[in-house]
């Protein structure tokens, strides 16, 4: 393979995404496939300690420019340090979020026009683009009871209104109809192994020369 392949995970808080990713790498290592994976913000040093600033629950002063601003760098230096090398190598690159949720989040749900988080975006990325986007769909109810029940640390976006989260999934949904070719929607409401199975199947769909292990 000369060329890599990038593949997003997306979600509001609490679909799960990020358990599903750590349930099918070990299938997909197993099944021959060369990955590589990494989370957004974050992934090296730098855009580490930008995700903390991010994150930190105390820093309730940051407005919506200064938070999309703040992803866009992180994102970039990301994408310069660890993933275009690893595109580049032919490397499948699996990422826990990147454009969409600044979309949804930044332009969507923090009133942001839709187009200059995109512009940003587009300055930061050089216009990359992932090849397909997972978006796992939950109720908003349903995510932040996990979120709130569950063992991760809940952070300064986790602790945002039920009404935020609610635009937040409304512009995910609509992300995803405006980029049918792009994005696969998953029910992320079913059973673990339900989701696991679909997110597989999806997989072996789309990149079926990569993708086709017995799982």
């Amino acid at each position: 393979m000369t060329k890599g392949i990038l593949i997003t995970l997306e979600g509001p808080e609490g679909a799960g995404k990020t358990t599903i990713l750590h349930k099918i790498l070990p299938l997909l290592t197993q099944a021959g496939a060369d990955i590589l994976t990494t989370r957004e913000p974050g992934g090296i040093r730098i855009a580490e300690s930008i995700r903390e600033i991010i994150l930190a629950p105390e820093n309730t002063a940051i407005d919506g420019k200064t938070e999309l601003l703040l992803f866009a760098a992180a994102r970039r230096q990301h994408l310069n340090e660890k993933v275009r090398p690893a595109l580049a190598a032919g490397k499948i690159v699996m990422i826990d979020r990147f454009i969409d949720s600044s979309v949804a989040y930044q332009g969507y749900a923090r009133g942001i026009k839709v187009a200059d988080v995109e512009a940003i975006n587009h300055f930061a990325t050089d216009g990359l683009l992932p090849d397909l986007t997972l978006y796992f769909d939950v109720d908003t109810a349903v995510g932040l009871s996990r979120v709130m029940t569950g063992d991760r640390e809940v952070n300064r976006l986790d602790l945002e209104t039920q009404d935020m989260h609610q635009k937040v999934r409304a512009g995910y949904q609509a992300i995803a109809k405006a980029n049918p070719e792009r994005i696969v929607t998953i029910d992320a409401s079913q059973a673990i192994d339900q989701v696991v199975a679909a997110t597989l199947a999806t997989l072996q769909t789309r990149f079926p020369e990569i993708f086709n292990g017995d799982f």
